[in-house]
């Protein structure tokens, strides 16, 4: 899955995408460099950002779904949002997937939407919103929690008639988690399995890793994430959102070579 943020103001690409030719250029490489699915979001979700209105989403993705969508006729795309509003536009733009990082907890129509549509939604474990997620989260065991949440949110999901087979989980690296907690997630990557969905990992250029690594800047990261885009094929996970495409791809294909 590659990211494509229309927004001024991403933690690593912020302003860069958010003009149309520019947007469509980087998705059409990123599909060249093996992007089965393309991630537009129209909101910053780095910690400390702030909520940005329905209408003014809309107007930064829908003319990008729409200029993809007629290039690239058969190529998944996905929504980033965590309100209904931006889904069903982007949806009637021709995406296909929800992803949403509050996993319904920020739009209570959002479920309802997904399974009206009969569409794929992603549901992210956060603790928090992006404006405060990163003051002080805690956990006793952050792995048994995010399974408990996420399984919580997929019941929910699942009672307003979303089906099962629709649903894919993402244990929310970084949002509301200390570093120590997105190590021990990495680590146990395999016990999300038993949850029986998907999982996606998405861990592109977070900046946990810079602090592993004694790299400051984000676009330094490719080398760290391609590590974990590694362990995760090796853990069993589907699925990988990422900003550069062609280094992980490499990665995961290497690595299911290996699992296989």
């Amino acid at each position: 899955m590659g990211i494509l943020n229309a927004t001024p103001d991403s933690f690593s690409d912020g302003g860069k995408f958010n003009q149309l030719e520019r947007a469509l250029e980087h998705a059409l490489k990123m599909i060249a460099d093996g992007a089965t699915i393309i991630d537009v979001g129209g909101e910053s979700t780095r910690p400390n950002s702030l909520p940005v209105s329905a209408e003014e989403q809309i107007s930064r993705v829908v003319p990008i779904i729409e200029i993809i969508r007629q290039q690239k006729t058969d190529i998944l795309i996905s929504i980033d949002t965590t309100l209904s509003a931006v889904a069903e536009a982007a949806l009637n733009a021709g995406a296909n997937i929800i992803n949403d990082v509050s996993a319904g907890k920020n739009d209570a129509k959002m479920f309802a939407l997904a399974a009206q549509r009969n569409v794929p939604i992603i549901l992210m474990h956060a603790q928090g919103m992006p404006e405060t997620m990163q003051e002080n989260p805690y956990y006793d065991n952050v792995v048994s929690e995010v399974i408990f949440e996420l399984k919580q949110r997929a019941a929910e999901a699942i009672a307003a008639g979303v089906k099962k087979e629709n649903i894919v989980l993402d244990v929310g690296i970084g949002f509301g988690k200390r570093k120590q907690d997105n190590l021990d997630l990495l680590a146990h990557l395999a016990d999300f399995l038993a949850l029986d969905f998907p999982i996606l990992l998405g861990t592109s250029r977070k900046r946990f890793m810079g602090s592993i690594c004694d790299v400051s800047e984000p676009a330094e990261l490719i080398t760290a994430t391609a590590v974990t885009t590694a362990l995760g094929v090796m853990a069993g996970v589907q699925l990988f959102r990422v900003h550069d495409v062609k280094e992980n791809k490499q990665a995961l294909d290497l690595a299911w070579a290996i699992k296989n």
